[in-house]
């Protein structure tokens, strides 16, 4: 977890609450298949951080540019990663073995 948090701005935790939170309301809701909850919360975290980024970041060259998409996209399957990982530590912890 430690390693994970060494790569995530800080700014952007709020992002992987939300997703955990979001993920629980998708799985609750049934609305869509369990395999795919972590493929629409990769995507709607890459949008979140893409938000992020553009509003925090100047964009008015090509590197630039490349920088913000590199950057949201990194960021946001690093905060995906880290919603789900707190998914499963809450999962574990509560099995009886």
């Amino acid at each position: 977890m430690e390693q994970i948090m060494n790569y995530v701005k800080p700014e952007l935790i709020i992002v992987a609450v939300a997703l955990y939170f979001l993920g629980m309301a998708l799985k609750q809701a049934q609305a869509v298949k369990d395999k795919y909850i972590p493929l629409i919360l990769g995507g709607v975290s890459i949008v979140l951080c893409a938000i992020w980024v553009l509003a925090t970041s100047e964009v008015g060259t090509g590197q630039q540019a490349a920088m913000a998409v590199f950057t949201a996209v990194t960021q946001g399957i690093l905060v995906a990663g880290l919603s789900n990982y707190v998914n499963q530590i809450i999962k574990q912890t509560q099995k009886t073995e």
